[in-house]
């Protein structure tokens, strides 16, 4: 699967340029689109089937836009770049949603929905997702490298990061089980083993057998690229994270950090290294938590095209003026009609 930690701290992004999240509810497309939760299940068992990692990443759908020529994405924000894999799947998501209710689901509630179908898919919990999300209207890499800590974060940065949205300790511990599922590049730890805080020597917090295995996969001067498994079992979600942390087996250094240098932190560790089922139950717990957390703008839509905000109506009633095709008509009264419009043949 994709880093799905992404999609936690992505999630974060929310507050920074989601829109209106005000009513949401579980069963939100009930009666408008009936098949949209299992629609989506389709087609991540479609995808985990192809690949395995293929999570979801994401919260208002800002990440998933493309770079225009008046705004930079967050696709190539530090912390994105290389890491999320998954724009196809939500894509594809979104194109047999469109087929079955046009202009109903938004992008935003495909991630929600995705992210807990990887979950749930890779053997974790399941968990009710409340919905009625719009979309952002904009991207922003600057608020995405803001939020997304860098893998060298330690776990004083973490506890603060996640206290600013009243996000608990023990939230942070269990969303941070994520990675339980994924892999990380080569890229995130070079210097955890040859250069930690910039001392010349690898990380003291490491397990000596582990640091070989690591030297192995990512020598210093070769391809940062490379990846290698964020624990023992990167494609089955449980506790084996939490294990692997305590054995000093934590592959990025901002995951070891939450055992090995953070008591506040380490007493959760310990305890979801124990006790898989109470893991399951504060991830869905945060989860929730994180998905309730009140955005910083009411702007927002319903896109019909997650790469890309939705035309404004002069533009789209200029396609269908140029048009000489009644299907291509037709195809554009129905984009224009989810704005508000009233067109007819």
């Amino acid at each position: 699967m994709t880093q799905l930690m992404a999609t936690i701290h992505l999630l974060l992004f929310l507050l920074l340029s989601a829109s209106m999240t005000i009513g949401l509810e579980v069963g939100y497309y009930s009666e408008t689109c009936p098949q949209a939760e299992r629609t989506v299940r389709k087609v991540m068992e479609r995808a985990m089937r192809r690949e395995a990692r293929s999570g979801a990443s994401g919260c208002d759908a800002s990440l998933l836009l493309d770079d225009t020529p008046t705004m930079l994405g967050e696709k190539l924000a530090l912390s994105n770049i290389n890491s999320l894999r998954s724009y196809e799947v939500i894509d594809e998501i979104k194109e047999e949603l469109e087929e079955i209710c046009p202009g109903v689901v938004s992008c935003a509630d495909i991630i929600i929905m995705a992210a807990r179908d990887a979950v749930a898919l890779s053997g974790g919990p399941c968990w009710d997702v409340s919905l009625g999300r719009k979309d952002s209207l904009f991207a922003s890499q600057e608020a995405s490298n803001k939020i997304m800590p860098s893998p060298r974060a330690n776990a004083t940065y973490l506890i603060q990061l996640f206290q600013r949205f009243n996000l608990s300790i023990e939230n942070l511990v269990a969303l941070s089980g994520s990675h339980s599922i994924g892999y990380g590049r080569c890229f995130s730890i070079v210097f955890r083993l040859y250069n930690q805080s910039g001392s010349g020597h690898p990380d003291p917090t490491i397990n000596p057998a582990f640091r070989e295995v690591l030297d192995k996969l990512c020598p210093l001067g070769g391809d940062g690229n490379i990846t290698g498994g964020l624990d023992a079992t990167p494609v089955v979600f449980d506790n084996q994270y939490f294990k692997d942390l305590v054995d000093g087996k934590g592959f990025l250094n901002s995951d070891q950090v939450l055992f090995s240098t953070d008591k506040r932190t380490r007493k959760w560790v310990v305890q979801f290294s124990q006790d898989q089922d109470k893991f399951f139950s504060s991830f869905g717990e945060g989860m929730i938590k994180l998905g309730s957390l009140p955005p910083a703008t009411a702007d927002g839509e319903v896109r019909l095209n997650c790469r890309r905000v939705n035309k404004p109506v002069d533009e789209a009633f200029l396609e269908y003026l140029t048009s000489n095709n009644d299907d291509d008509k037709r195809n554009h009264i129905k984009r224009h009609a989810k704005q508000g419009g009233h067109w007819k043949l």
